[in-house]
């Protein structure tokens, strides 16, 4: 049985200035911005390229009867590319206030850059050159076939 992560609802506190901000500001693109039930508003946004999106909403929490995080108590969430320089210079361009890239050593997979949202969550962006040659989903359709998954 897979057991695949997909969505992580994210606590924000106004959903148009988080929409907006995803969208426009770090190009995640928007799957769903809809009243999925009376007085429950989803947003759900992806990055591009990845599996798992985040979601929006004031009552995402309420379905499953579970305490509600703060808004901006969210640190250490994660994206991943294959080009930390060209991935930054994007976010710049877009009007997004990111960190420079940090290289902490040579060793792929240790460059990272920073922000935060509106509320304060905050996200790393992860440097993995060997993405560019292995993407993710291909690594897990080899394993798939192989058995190992």
């Amino acid at each position: 049985m897979d057991f695949t992560l997909e969505v992580i609802p994210l606590p924000v506190t106004d959903l148009d200035r988080s929409r907006d901000f995803y969208r426009d500001k770090v190009g995640f693109h928007v799957d769903i911005d809809q009243e999925v039930m009376p007085g429950m508003r989803i947003v759900q946004l992806t990055p591009p390229g990845s599996g798992c999106s985040i979601a929006l909403g004031e009552a995402i929490w309420d379905m499953g009867g579970q305490t509600p995080p703060a808004p901006g108590s969210y640190q250490g969430l994660q994206l991943c590319v294959a080009d930390i320089e060209a991935a930054h210079a994007e976010l710049v361009g877009r009007g997004l206030e990111v960190s420079e890239p940090v290289r902490y050593t040579p060793d792929d997979g240790a460059t990272f850059m920073y922000f935060k949202d509106p509320d304060g969550n905050g996200w790393a962006v992860q440097e993995y050159r060997r993405r560019a040659t292995e993407p993710l989903h291909r690594l897990l359709a080899d394993q798939k076939r192989q058995g190992q998954g």
